[in-house]
């Protein structure tokens, strides 16, 4: 019986059957990496507002659990932010026995990251502030998860590309995010 060329060899692939393989897969890394390199920026400031939109939600959850004041300090000067807890008298107090729970380095996440309003021509709230709106750069929520502050506040950050994110409170502790499309914020 002759064995046609279709047929299955017992002894592995032929050198050609390799080189044909790893040629497919190079022509198709070659469209998708640009595609990717493209998308990981935008990626990365999604991650970073949506890790700032947990840790307000993470400080108004607290401060109902406790019973106790719980803030997020922004600091623009070196791109942080803190979540903190009220110390022993329960109150936040910029200091004294409040503890910081963790700290957020916004350029930890790459891309050029970092607090700023990017391509957004207009913002949320009345101005852009120093890229955050809140009362000395920092909200406090109370034991009922409203914040301390009667017109509420915004965070703007954005990456390498300007593409824009902000995340913000109202004074009833509702927490948004939203984000910039070119034209208007959705």
């Amino acid at each position: 019986m002759v064995k046609g060329w279709f047929e299955m060899k017992k002894d592995g692939f032929t050198l050609m059957e390799i080189m044909v393989v790893i040629g497919l897969i190079v022509i198709i890394a070659s469209f998708a990496i640009p595609g990717f390199i493209r998308w990981m920026p935008f990626h990365r400031l999604k991650n970073a507002a949506a890790d700032l939109y947990s840790t307000m939600q993470e400080a108004k959850m607290n401060a109902i659990r406790d019973r106790a004041e719980w803030t997020v300090v922004f600091n623009t000067g070196n791109g942080t932010y803190q979540l903190v807890s009220g110390g022993a008298n329960r109150v936040y107090e910029g200091g004294g026995d409040d503890v910081v729970q963790k700290t957020v380095t916004l350029a930890d996440y790459l891309s050029g990251i970092g607090y700023g309003h990017g391509n957004a021509s207009s913002p949320v709230g009345a101005s852009f502030g120093d890229e955050v709106t809140f009362s000395y750069n920092l909200v406090t929520f109370n034991p009922r998860g409203m914040i301390e502050s009667t017109t509420g506040g915004y965070v703007y950050i954005a990456n390498e590309r300007n593409q824009t994110y902000t995340v913000g409170a109202l004074s009833t502790g509702v927490v948004m995010l939203e984000k910039w499309n070119g034209s208007a914020w959705n």
